[in-house]
């Protein structure tokens, strides 16, 4: 059985998402693992993360199937994703909704910017949302203002106004990597509803 799902069926037999499965040239192999979405639903102010018990629990249980199909690796590593979990599959893209979130394209925006974005710009950062509907693909899209960058002890007028705000649609299709952006919230991982502007503190 080849190793992602043997990786995928060990997860989910835990009660656990399998987030990604990397395998690196020097014998690694790293599993990150979430908890199911319907774990950390229920309108609480704080989501569930994962616990040093839970990957300790996955590990033990990824050794024996490992060993039992004779996959060779040097060590194993199970962690959580982190507060720049990726988002992979439409069922991520549901859950953090209202969240903000780091895309990049595949290809320049090119004739989709309208004047207020650059034409070859692939990187992005706003507040995910549905989209419309284009045919049978799920669609999302993204909110941001581009505020100007503030220096240390810079002071910035209380007059100044604020950036106009942008949207950018896309679908999964068009996307090369997406990311929970890290932002640090003491509503948890992820931080607030994600509107652009919150009173949140970005890791550099």
């Amino acid at each position: 059985m080849p190793l992602t799902e043997i990786v995928e069926q060990t997860v989910a037999g835990l009660g656990y998402d399998l987030v990604a499965t990397d395998r690196s040239a020097g014998g690694l192999l790293r599993i990150t693992i979430d908890l199911p979405w319907s774990q950390v639903q229920g309108g609480s102010d704080s989501e569930q993360l994962v616990t040093i018990e839970d990957c300790e629990k996955v590990t033990r249980q990824l050794q024996f199937a490992l060993e039992v199909d004779g996959i060779e690796y040097k060590r194993l590593e199970v962690s959580s994703p982190g507060i720049d979990r990726p988002l992979r599959h439409e069922q991520d893209f549901e859950r953090f909704v209202g969240r903000v979130i780091d895309i990049t394209l595949k290809a320049a925006m090119g004739a989709a910017a309208q004047g207020l974005t650059s034409a070859s710009r692939k990187k992005f950062r706003g507040r995910l949302e549905r989209g419309k509907v284009v045919g049978s693909a799920a669609s999302w899209q993204i909110v941001w203002a581009d505020e100007p960058v503030v220096k240390p002890g810079q002071r910035v007028s209380k007059k100044r106004l604020a950036a106009p705000l942008q949207v950018l649609g896309f679908t999964q299709e068009e996307i090369r990597e997406a990311r929970l952006a890290p932002i640090v919230s003491f509503k948890g991982r992820g931080g607030l509803s994600g509107a652009p502007g919150a009173d949140e503190s970005e890791l550099s």
